[in-house]
């Protein structure tokens, strides 16, 4: 298990799928050495390392309707579309309280990756914060989706939603040791990103000052694309198990529909429980 990574791809509020899938994995005792993840990913993964079993599923199936959670008066109030400081403090401080003392107790690796606006490129953090004060910032960065959030500042990088530069971080994995992963997907298979459609409005917000964001939002489904491709050719090597929604539910990446997400939250433990045999093979070889 010490070559073992398991990646999170991000995906708003399609990440309850993965929140499914990681409780499954919890329910069975199967933890990785290390984990990594962006935006929503990286979310997620945080309750799975404290061993918080339903945490993600408690935060995002209850909050997704509560204005201070995601609204456009978030938006218009403090530039980013997601209540950051409901999100990152008072939920975890107050609401449904993190486990920092199980989280601090991991061995492993936990790594959270952002796209630098400057250069465009990703920006992993290997060492992430775990003071009740700082614990969620690379996190939140990693969160911050352009156009709809605030440009983050951390560690003397401006920094935006870490889907943008490297969407599904397995080249990084393997670059840091891995042998194996496990790679969570938010996406049915056949999926395709298209070319984004807001390329004014990214040059127009940021151009000026961040050239960098404008020009891998540009690259953006051609990464995405061919990181599949990647995927598909180690799934077949056997270096990577691949776990992704076996049908297709329509939900946005904003999606508040409280039902629309159990659907998606049970499909990720439905999935995981139907590929465990298989897992578990691949885990053991």
């Amino acid at each position: 298990m010490d070559s073992l990574a398991l990646v999170c791809e991000g995906g708003g509020m399609r990440g309850l799928y993965t929140g499914g899938v990681l409780d499954v994995f919890l329910d069975t005792k199967i933890h990785f050495p290390y984990c990594i993840g962006v935006s929503a990913g990286a979310s997620y993964l945080f309750s799975y390392v404290s061993n918080q079993r339903g945490r993600n599923w408690q935060v995002n199936g209850t909050y997704a309707i509560d204005k201070r959670y995601l609204s456009y008066r978030n938006l218009l109030k403090t530039g980013s579309i997601f209540g950051m400081d409901f999100i990152f403090k008072e939920i975890p401080n107050n609401l449904v309280p993190f486990d920092y003392e199980a989280f601090n107790a991991f061995q492993g690796k936990m790594i959270v990756g952002c796209t630098d606006c400057k250069t465009g490129k990703p920006v992993y953090f290997n060492d992430v914060p775990i003071e009740k004060e700082e614990a969620f910032k690379h996190i939140q960065a990693s969160c911050s989706l352009p156009l709809l959030s605030t440009i983050q500042r951390v560690e003397n990088l401006d920094l935006l939603d870490g889907g943008i530069a490297d969407p599904i971080p397995i080249e990084k994995a393997f670059s840091d040791g891995a042998e194996k992963a496990v790679v969570v997907l938010t996406r049915p298979a056949g999926y395709s990103k298209k070319p984004s459609k807001g390329s004014a409005l990214y040059t127009l917000k940021y151009g000026k000052n961040y050239p960098g964001i404008v020009s891998a939002m540009e690259r953006r489904h051609r990464i995405y694309n061919e990181t599949l491709e990647k995927l598909s050719s180690y799934e077949q090597e056997g270096k990577v198990f691949i776990i992704r929604p076996s049908r297709q539910i329509d939900v946005s990446r904003l999606e508040k529909n409280q039902q629309v997400l159990k659907n998606l939250y049970d499909l990720g433990m439905h999935d995981a429980t139907v590929l465990m045999d298989s897992l578990k093979d691949f885990l053991a070889s």
